[in-house]
């Protein structure tokens, strides 16, 4: 056991150890935020998933969600890093604490810790599938944000790049010094070279997807009905060349067209189908990481202030929707749209005004940067009320055992 002061030290929003008080009480916090289902499905009837990604983000929102909401049981999968020199990482922590939840409320869920691009965790996956939960799989939530994968038949590693297509590109981005005061700058990215696209396509696009449902297939391990959705994001037209017309958005387009493809294939095989989630902007590990989204969310915030729906408010609606609590509601594109109140045209007008004024002087009038840094935060377990963050915690925390 190991316990001892943990500080919140950081460079930019990337926080080198996490709190494990506070990341149990955020994940607490989440799954209070969850309307209870009008009725309970616990124990063999209820129905089975399999979340890949689950520990973070949209990703966990989706794992917490389903256990709150939709009573699922069935099969976590992330990749963390144990306590060691450090801390572990922060969804070391939120795994531990979502497991001691599951448990609690009567829900057999396992947590598995791996390369979710690898056949070994595929082919443990199955064999969990095949031991514990009867051998069929109801429902597959995929939402993965990786910096790169190694393909299992090739060897090749592919690793994703933020650039736009075409041109370099301009944009303001918001950052903060050592101080912890903001500044507006404005950063060149240069276009997309060589292979960019599609390595980023490889490791972000919908090929690891669709070979876990191969996988999964080839073992009969998907139930009649069997559904799958992969997460994915549009955005404003203020982040759209960086973002959607970039990289990142080819890879989101084949998502797309791998949706479609699956779609296809599950109606004849189990009378399945296959989606995509359009979800609204959140404060997340991987979109800090892309220039202008910090700026874009802060200025959005300011704008809607608790009207912002939150990642756990949006996948609770995806499970009634996958569930069949609530109607289906897709675009023309067959894409669930979780983030309407995010893009409608008095919303983005309001930021795009704010956007244009933004500088380093003009900025705390107008983002909610309180919120913002709360929220980056948060991420690592910092900044949760009700912690005491000079007193020693526990570090080593086990990750959730699992037995057949």
């Amino acid at each position: 056991m190991a316990e001892r002061i943990v500080n919140s030290r950081s460079r930019g929003f990337l926080f080198l150890d996490s709190h494990p008080a506070g990341c149990d009480r955020i994940v607490r916090t989440m799954w209070d935020a969850v309307p209870a289902p009008a009725s309970d499905t616990p124990g063999q009837d209820a129905p089975v998933a399999l979340v890949i990604g689950s520990s973070s983000g949209y990703g966990l929102a989706a794992t917490i969600a389903g256990l709150a909401r939709a009573g699922i049981r069935g099969i976590g999968v992330s990749f963390e890093k144990a306590p060691g020199r450090r801390t572990g990482t922060a969804g070391w922590y939120r795994t531990a604490t979502t497991a001691d939840l599951a448990r609690h409320h009567g829900r057999d869920f396992v947590f598995l810790n791996g390369d979710a691009f690898s056949d070994a965790l595929k082919n443990e996956v199955a064999d969990v599938l095949r031991e514990r939960f009867a051998g069929k799989l109801d429902y597959l939530v995929y939402s993965v944000a990786a910096p790169r994968r190694t393909d299992p038949d090739t060897g090749i590693t592919y690793s994703s790049v933020l650039r736009p297509i075409g041109e370099a590109y301009r944009t303001k981005t918001l950052v903060f010094d050592d101080e912890g005061a903001p500044d507006v700058r404005t950063v060149e990215t240069g276009p997309a070279e060589g292979d960019d696209i599609d390595q980023t396509v490889a490791v972000m696009g919908g090929e690891d997807w669709a070979r876990w449902i191969d996988h999964l297939a080839a073992h009969d391990l998907l139930a009649q009905g069997f559904t799958t959705a992969a997460l994915s994001y549009i955005g404003s037209p203020l982040t759209g060349a960086m973002y959607r017309q970039g990289t990142i958005g080819a890879a989101k387009a084949h998502l797309e067209q791998t949706a479609r493809d699956l779609n296809d294939r599950l109606a004849k095989e189990v009378d399945g189908r296959a989606l995509t989630s359009v979800n609204g902007a959140a404060v997340t590990q991987s979109s800090t990481a892309i220039p202008g989204i910090a700026l874009y969310v802060g200025l959005l915030r300011s704008v809607l202030g608790d009207g912002m729906v939150p990642p756990i408010a949006q996948l609770t609606h995806l499970w009634d929707q996958l569930t069949g609590r609530a109607p289906l509601d897709v675009d023309d594109q067959d894409r669930v749209r979780l983030d309407t109140w995010e893009l409608t045209p008095a919303v983005q007008d309001a930021v795009a005004e704010r956007w244009q004024s933004a500088t380093t002087d003009t900025i705390t009038d107008l983002a909610d940067l309180g919120w913002f840094t709360t929220q980056v935060k948060h991420l690592y377990g910092f900044g949760v009320p009700g912690i005491d963050y000079a007193a020693p915690v526990e570090t080593d925390t086990p990750w959730p055992h699992h037995t057949a």
